[in-house]
């Protein structure tokens, strides 16, 4: 399907084939402090990274808010806007395979002060600098006081490895309707991040560079119409309501099937978008839904973001991810994201 392309308003230049221009306001956006001085993005690398990265280890799986009951529509979205896209941005030459590189963990503290993840995936932008993840893995809803501690972001994460280095979050883009009233159309969160680094001795900090530029970039498509099928790339690690535990969280793991509209209970949402995907919720949330992925260059454009799952046909199994529709408020936000830079911090 060919899909339509906008410029974009950010006022930084050109990346893809897009001409970006300064955003005319950010009225709907929430900006929120992460590690802001170099000091601070310093300890939080050194927290994840030190004894062998033991607390990237031991982190588990974000289990808040991971299941919603409803039913699958036969309408569709009606935008509300003009369509646009952001072109992927392709990083260096990496191993064979057909999984994108911009896909990882994103690790943080719950409010447990326990060491979490859930999915996060890199966004083309000119700083090249941005990580998508569902808002839930950001804010702490569990305890309203502000981020979820110590934000990182590890893309090709596997049993402690950082292949492509560790990105500590600066500071992070969300809707301000999703903090104030917990709109979960509004459940997303554009993190900029840090470049990266790695232990070059121990606790030596080393600046590998940006994370767009050892990763690449996804796109990004808004008021779209709902596409024939989605491509779900994620971390699930939790179980399914029969007690089955089909996936370990340990490896990235890809579905794909058709998107539609959806109802939904026990969440304050009017506009969610159903995937069929087995993906179990524990681990998944923030998983990328990516719509005309190229095995080849391992991109697409991101189209959507698993803040839930569901059973939709009680056979004990989940079905079915759940995301907010991409319109034009979620791309105000991302504007907003994309205007950030953020720099080094060794």
């Amino acid at each position: 399907m060919r899909r339509a392309l906008i410029a974009l308003g950010i006022g930084l230049g050109v990346f893809g084939s897009v001409v970006v221009t300064e955003p005319a306001q950010a009225a709907n956006v929430l900006v929120v402090p992460l590690a802001r001085t170099v000091t601070a993005a310093q300890e939080v690398a050194r927290f994840w990274l030190a004894d062998g990265a033991a607390n990237l280890k031991n982190a588990t799986p974000y289990a808040v808010r991971t299941t919603v009951g409803g039913e699958r529509l036969s309408t569709d979205i009606v935008p509300d806007g003009p369509p646009a896209l952001v072109a992927p941005g392709q990083g260096p030459a990496s191993p064979e395979g057909s999984m994108p590189t911009t896909s990882g963990k994103v690790f943080f503290i719950g409010s447990d002060l326990q060491p979490h993840w859930c999915t996060g995936t890199a966004v083309q932008s000119p700083y090249r600098n941005i990580v998508a993840t569902a808002g839930h893995c950001l804010l702490d809803i569990e305890a309203p006081a502000g981020a979820l501690a110590k934000w990182v972001f590890v893309p090709g994460y596997s049993e402690g490895a950082t292949p492509f280095g560790l990105y500590v979050g600066k500071q992070a883009e969300t809707h301000y309707d999703f903090d104030d009233i917990r709109d979960n159309d509004r459940d997303y969160a554009f993190v900029n991040v840090y470049n990266g680094v790695v232990f070059s001795a121990p606790d030596v900090l080393t600046n590998v560079g940006r994370m767009g530029d050892n990763v690449g970039g996804q796109g990004l498509a808004i008021n779209q119409p709902l596409a024939p099928t989605a491509d779900v790339f994620g971390h699930p690690a939790g179980p399914n309501p029969d007690g089955s535990v089909p996936y370990t969280g340990e490896t990235l793991e890809r579905s794909t099937g058709s998107t539609f509209a959806r109802k939904v209970t026990s969440l304050r949402m009017d506009r969610p978008v159903g995937v069929d995907s087995p993906f179990t919720g524990a681990g998944s949330l923030g998983s990328s839904w990516l719509i005309d992925y190229a095995d080849g260059s391992r991109t697409g454009y991101l189209n959507g973001i698993t803040i839930s799952v569901a059973d939709t046909d009680g056979d004990g199994r989940y079905d079915t991810g759940v995301s907010p529709y991409f319109d034009s408020e979620l791309y105000e936000v991302y504007r907003n994201a994309a205007h950030q830079w953020t720099g080094t911090i060794a």
